[in-house]
């Protein structure tokens, strides 16, 4: 309904030049009408002026023929332009069909040129669609590449972490807010840690390198996570390294 609404607003200042170039030629013909009928009243006149002048008389019958003669010659002299008027009145005619039909042709145009635009905008916002869909998977892409190479360093970090003891110091708290400060920004980028211990092993999330023993948790369960994993949404960018307890 809306695409039809739009239509009719487009379509609206050709139907404004329609009905104005139909005035037009309705008020032409109108002015030849009035035209060709002031032509006989003033030839009607110029007789009556006429047959004063020559004296003819006013009463009785030789009046009558008088005027009979008179309206004789009269029609003898408007016959011409009788005839010359209905020429023009068929040329006026047959230029109204023509512009007539050079309207239809006009609207044919606007609605085959509407269309097409309509067309053209559809592919346009389909082309639109997909180019923010390649952009948007590029620049996942991107990210997930960059997180990729940021992984080692924070496992390094880590590490270090890990062999400073408990001991307080001012390399330790150091590197602690090193570590904080890039988790937070890997956590802004939507990447998340896997870190399963104790959970049934999914081959879709980690690598068993390990087998454990029946003591160390139930059987194809995480019992040891050697390397932690990481992911973005559903997408996995390093695969946990882990040990399974045999089962």
């Amino acid at each position: 309904m809306k695409e039809k609404n739009k239509k009719a607003e487009r379509a609206a200042p050709v139907g404004g030049v329609v009905d104005g170039i139909k005035k037009q030629a309705g008020a032409q013909k109108e002015r030849l009408r009035q035209w060709s009928q002031d032509r006989k009243r003033k030839g009607k006149k110029m007789s009556e002026e006429r047959m004063k002048q020559d004296g003819v008389p006013q009463d009785g019958a030789p009046e009558q023929e008088a005027t009979a003669a008179d309206q004789e010659a009269l029609d003898a002299q408007q016959a011409p332009q009788t005839q010359a008027t209905a020429p023009d009145a068929a040329e006026w005619e047959k230029k109204l069909g023509e512009a007539e039909q050079k309207i239809v042709e006009a609207e044919q145009k606007i609605e085959e040129y509407l269309n097409l635009a309509q067309r053209v905008q559809a592919d346009f916002d389909n082309f639109r669609r997909r180019n923010n869909a390649v952009r948007a998977e590029a620049y996942d892409e991107g990210k997930r590449d960059a997180v990729k190479e940021l992984l080692p360093v924070l496992d390094n970090i880590e590490r270090a972490l890990a062999s400073a003891g408990e001991e307080e110091s001012a390399l330790r708290t150091g590197v602690e807010m090193v570590h904080r400060g890039l988790m937070e920004t890997l956590k802004r980028l939507g990447v998340e840690a896997i870190d399963r211990l104790g959970e049934p092993f999914d081959p879709e999330l980690e690598n068993a390198v390990l087998q454990g023993g029946a003591d160390e948790g139930d059987p194809g369960t995480v019992c040891a996570v050697l390397q932690k994993g990481y992911r973005v949404g559903n997408r996995v960018l390093r695969h946990a390294m882990v040990k399974v307890v045999a089962g």
